[in-house]
C-alpha cells in the first residue's frame, strides 16, 4: 500500500513526470501538497502560473489588481482578446482551471501593501515575484526575508532577462544585490522601452522551474547566483552573488524593523 494520494487520472496526467527518477510518485505527491504565491499575472506571471498548474502544484495563489489591455496580449499568455477589460486574476483562474481542474486556485484582486503582504506570503511555501516596479520588489523581498519564505525574483527588459533565488538566512536578498534607489520607475520599464514577449516566456518558465526544483529538493538552485539571459546573442551567464553584511533587512545590523510601501 502506498501513501500517495494520486488518482488514476492524475497518474495518467503526470505520467511524464512520474517516470523521471528525480520525481516519481513521491515527488508528484509533494507537488500536489505544495502551495505557491505568484505576485503578478502579466508577462512573467502568465508562464509561471501556466507551468505550475500543468505540473500539478496543489494550491496556486495569484495576486494582481490590473485589468487586461490589448497591449498585454503579446506576452501575457493566460489572457485572450475576449478577456480585454476583465481583471487579470479572473482570466488567469479561468485559463488555469481549463488546463487543470484538479487545482485550488486562489485569486486576490488587489495590490500587495504593508497591511496585507505578510499575511499573504506566510500562507504559501514559496513566493514568485513577477511584478515590475522597485517599491513592490523591495516590499515583497522584505516580507519574505522577515518571515523566512523563499522567493524567486526575475525581471525582463527588451531582449534580456534575469532570475535569482532568495533563501532567507542562507545568502543574499534582493536588497543586497540591488540597493534601494530613489528612482520609483518600473524596473523592467516594459511600457516605455518594450520587451520581447518570448523573453518574458523564457524567464517566467525559468522561475517556474526553479520553484519546482525547490519544492522537490532536487538539482542546483539559482541560489546566490543571478542568471542573465541575452536573447539577441542566444547566451546565458551566471553571476555569483554575495550577501551584503550592511543590508538593511538581512544584514548583521538590520535597520528595517517594519515594512513600508
Amino acid at each position: 500500500m502506498s501513501n500517495y494520494d494520486l488518482s488514476s487520472e492524475e497518474l495518467q496526467r503526470y505520467d511524464r513526470h512520474i517516470i523521471l527518477d528525480e520525481i516519481g510518485q513521491e515527488g508528484q505527491q509533494k507537488l500536489k501538497e505544495s502551495s505557491v504565491l505568484i505576485v503578478g499575472a502579466g508577462g512573467l506571471g502568465s508562464p509561471v502560473a501556466y507551468y505550475l498548474a500543468a505540473v500539478g502544484i496543489g494550491c496556486i495563489g495569484i495576486i494582481d489588481f490590473d485589468e487586461i489591455e490589448l497591449s498585454n496580449l503579446q506576452r501575457q499568455i493566460l489572457h485572450s482578446t475576449s478577456n480585454i477589460g476583465s481583471f487579470k486574476v479572473d482570466s488567469a483562474e479561468k485559463s488555469l482551471k481549463a488546463l487543470n481542474p484538479n487545482l485550488d486556485i486562489i485569486t486576490y484582486q488587489a495590490s500587495l501593501k504593508t497591511d496585507n503582504v505578510e499575511d499573504l506570503v506566510m500562507r504559501y511555501d514559496i513566493v514568485i515575484n513577477c511584478v515590475d516596479n522597485f517599491a513592490s520588489r523591495y516590499l515583497i523581498n522584505d516580507a519574505c526575508v522577515s518571515n523566512n519564505i523563499p522567493l524567486i525574483e526575475a525581471g525582463v527588459l527588451g531582449f534580456e532577462g534575469q532570475v535569482m533565488v532568495i533563501i532567507p538566512g542562507k545568502g543574499p536578498c534582493y536588497r543586497c544585490i540591488f540597493p534601494e534607489s530613489s528612482k520609483q520607475g518600473r524596473i523592467s520599464a516594459d511600457k516605455e522601452i518594450g520587451v520581447l514577449g518570448a523573453v518574458a516566456g523564457t524567464i517566467g518558465t525559468l522561475q517556474a522551474t526553479e520553484a519546482i526544483k525547490y519544492l522537490l529538493g532536487i538539482g542546483e538552485l539559482l541560489f546566490s547566483k543571478l542568471l542573465i539571459y541575452d536573447a539577441l546573442h542566444a547566451s546565458f551567464r551566471k553571476v555569483e552573488l554575495k550577501a551584503n553584511p550592511r543590508c538593511p533587512i538581512c544584514g548583521d545590523d538590520s535597520s528595517i524593523t517594519e515594512l513600508n510601501n
